[in-house]
């Protein structure tokens, strides 16, 4: 699904902080994902070259994958690519489409509530226990998590505004095509 605003070039400060925020989460992920390349290049290298495994990487690999996929997860939302069946929603009448429209990130917002409170409450939880062989707080692997419901929150949030001031309208198939 893809959004349209009536005037092009011309972004709301809101849009431009939440594109802003975007951006920085692409950018972790992005630097992440290269991270993540490096110490499985140094994994194998040590494991087959070396013959002397670091055995830290395998952990450092799942903060980082938390990290990519909560933050990838909160972009999607913003940039309206996260996984959504849009079949109904697209052979409607435009009035009903945006009602579903406002229902979706309505619902979106919610879980981004629900997601950032339950992350914290096990990023508490888990804080005093330690990641083995990186010593380093259990809680941080909840840390994204969190970010990601305020994320998807604020995203949801910054979805309906847009729709409430009539910046956004949503398009048909149709219109995709041209």
């Amino acid at each position: 699904m893809t959004t349209k605003s009536p005037r092009p070039g011309r972004a709301s400060g809101l849009d431009r902080v939440l594109d802003a925020l975007s951006f920085v989460c692409k950018l972790l992920s992005g630097t992440a994902i290269v991270v993540l390349t490096l110490i499985f290049g140094w994994l194998v290298w040590g494991r087959y070259v070396m013959n002397d495994t670091p055995t830290w990487v395998e952990q450092v690999a799942l903060l980082l994958i938390m990290l990519i996929t909560f933050l990838g997860a909160a972009v999607g939302v913003r940039e309206n690519t996260h996984l959504g069946v849009s079949y109904f929603r697209e052979i409607v009448p435009s009035r009903v489409r945006t009602w579903l429209m406002v229902v979706s990130h309505v619902f979106m917002a919610v879980f981004g509530a629900v997601l950032a409170w339950n992350g914290y409450k096990l990023a508490v939880l888990k804080w005093e226990s330690s990641i083995p062989l990186i010593g380093v707080s259990e809680g941080w692997r909840a840390v994204p998590i969190t970010a990601c419901g305020i994320l998807v929150l604020l995203f949801s949030l910054g979805h309906l505004v847009a729709i409430a001031r009539g910046e956004r309208q949503e398009l048909d198939v149709s219109e995709l095509v041209e």
